[in-house]
């Protein structure tokens, strides 16, 4: 889940985002108007900078109520959960559920799920060039088993399909690893776990010079605003849904009508598709109404996380730009936002009486 690139421009991001929020009005400056003041929240982000504009909206939001909020910390999935639980950071707004199941024993304990910033929309699943699943009649994961299939997508000459896959430490690495042993696949298919960013750049250069290409991807995303689906690529299927076991109670999920590229419709994707949830340490939440209440509010359409990641594809992917695309954001939402903010201080508010009357 990563954008093309992952340059980190970190100097003076803080300061910029400050100077974004912009100037809270005259109501703002009592104490109840900042109910995070003199609280340090540490937020994370995830390796995919796809969900980099997500995290720097909520971290404004906090900053309006007055929390101390830093830099993200860039961490992978497992680093992550396991931090959150131990409160090393506060939480991060980017748990794909269930794709993150499999981390929930890790930070049950001391960490929650809490709102959505996107509920039900973030599809999952392998994408082969229009042009070739035409051709070679792809339509199923399967069906690189076929000796002529293979041969069309192997670009290293090792004799099985190239599929570009997940790096070590997300989620998407350990189901795609199930899938093809699931499968029988791994004698066919060669799962490039480098860099993803770097590895879609490859294949989408290779499209371009008319080559095949196989890929799995996820939406929100910039790989599909560049590849079109039902244009340039379709969504293929699985057999039948074969995941890691703390993700099959949710199979049915797996089958997903109306999905624009696909081959077939219902379509078999063969992953579910996913909540994208914030996770925070719930000792935090507890201490801090304000905070849960933005974490339980806040939400944030795909069609805008689509939009700015297209933004950041097209080049406006520095630190200076994701804090003015989500400074921006807010801007075009404040009325949503204002609303937000304001039940979020009224829960302080009680929070504070419940604590004096006790």
């Amino acid at each position: 889940m990563m954008h093309k690139s992952t340059k980190a421009l970190l100097v003076g991001a803080t300061a910029l985002s400050m100077a974004f929020v912009g100037t809270l009005p005259a109501a703002a400056q009592d104490g109840a108007s900042m109910p995070g003041e003199g609280t340090t929240v540490t937020m994370a982000r995830p390796t995919w900078d796809t969900g980099w504009f997500s995290t720097e909206i909520y971290r404004q939001l906090l900053q309006e109520l007055g929390y101390e909020v830093g830099q993200p910390t860039t961490l992978d999935a497992p680093a992550f959960y396991q931090a959150v639980s131990q409160g090393d950071v506060t939480g991060w707004v980017e748990g794909w559920f269930p794709l993150h199941n499999t981390y929930e024993s890790t930070f049950s304990n001391g960490a929650e799920q809490i709102g959505y910033v996107a509920r039900g929309g973030a599809l999952q699943g392998y994408l082969v060039d229009k042009k070739s699943a035409d051709e070679l009649g792809i339509t199923q994961i399967t069906d690189f088993t076929k000796d002529e299939v293979k041969q069309a997508f192997d670009r290293n000459g090792d004799g099985k399909a190239d599929l570009v896959a997940c790096p070590p430490g997300w989620g998407c690495e350990e189901t795609i690893t199930f899938q093809l042993d699931a499968f029988e696949l791994n004698d066919h298919v060669n799962a490039i776990q480098a860099n993803y960013s770097a590895a879609m750049a490859d294949a989408i250069a290779a499209y371009q010079q008319g080559n095949p290409i196989f890929f799995y991807t996820w939406t929100p995303n910039w790989t599909v605003n560049e590849l079109s689906p039902g244009e340039d690529v379709v969504w293929i299927q699985t057999p039948e849904v074969r995941l890691p076991e703390e993700q099959m109670n949710l199979a049915d999920a797996a089958t997903v009508e109306g999905v624009e590229g696909c081959v077939a419709d219902p379509c078999e994707m063969g992953w579910p598709a996913n909540d994208i949830r914030p996770v925070v340490n719930s000792e935090f939440l507890e201490a801090n109404p304000a905070a849960r209440v933005i974490f339980e509010n806040a939400s944030i359409p795909l069609k805008d996380i689509f939009a700015q990641n297209a933004e950041m594809n097209n080049g406006a992917d520095s630190e200076e730009d994701i804090v003015q695309q989500a400074s921006t954001w807010i801007e075009n939402n404040q009325e949503t936002v204002d609303q937000w903010l304001s039940d979020a201080r009224s829960a302080a508010e009680g929070g504070s009486e419940g604590e004096a009357a006790n």
